[in-house]
């Protein structure tokens, strides 16, 4: 698999200030007001366009709630681990945490990484993530998460 240098320089570029501007962002209030934490593991295949799969638990208002993650990315090649933790912002009622999500990331993964995503929903819902992933990965992505609540 050959992979493009222009692609391989954007990537390691962005992959640090797609961190440091998100957990600057994370710091600001203008997320809005913390209302649970999540956990997920997922797993993305990319050649290209990729592909995103995984679950994870929400904790919120004393519940904690299972779902399932589907998604796919732009402008990404590899395979990847991924493990998060964070804060859900702005959520009011479960069912708004369920639907699309967006983030733009940049992740450069060989053997171990580390970064940070943070994913919106047209309901106002912010999720900003901690990563850890293992494997070999290179992206400079816009990326989509698709969260469905297991009933």
């Amino acid at each position: 698999m050959r992979i493009s240098r222009r692609l391989v320089a954007a990537a390691i570029a962005l992959a640090p200030l797609t961190g440091m501007s998100t957990l600057a962002m994370a710091a600001d209030s203008s997320l809005g007001t913390p209302s649970g934490q999540v956990t997920m593991k997922f797993k993305s295949l990319d050649v290209g366009v990729g592909h995103t799969w995984g679950s994870g638990k929400l904790v919120f208002k004393h519940h904690t709630y299972r779902f399932k993650i589907e998604g796919g990315s732009l402008a990404a090649v590899g395979f990847a681990n991924v493990e998060a933790h964070g804060t859900v912002y702005n959520l009011n009622q479960v069912k708004d945490f369920e639907g699309s999500y967006a983030a733009v990331n940049g992740d450069v993964t060989a053997g171990t990484g580390m970064g940070a995503i943070l994913l919106n929903n047209p309901a106002g819902v912010r999720i900003q993530l901690d990563t850890t992933s293992t494997g070999g990965r290179l992206a400079a992505a816009a990326q989509g998460m698709k969260i469905t609540l297991r009933k």
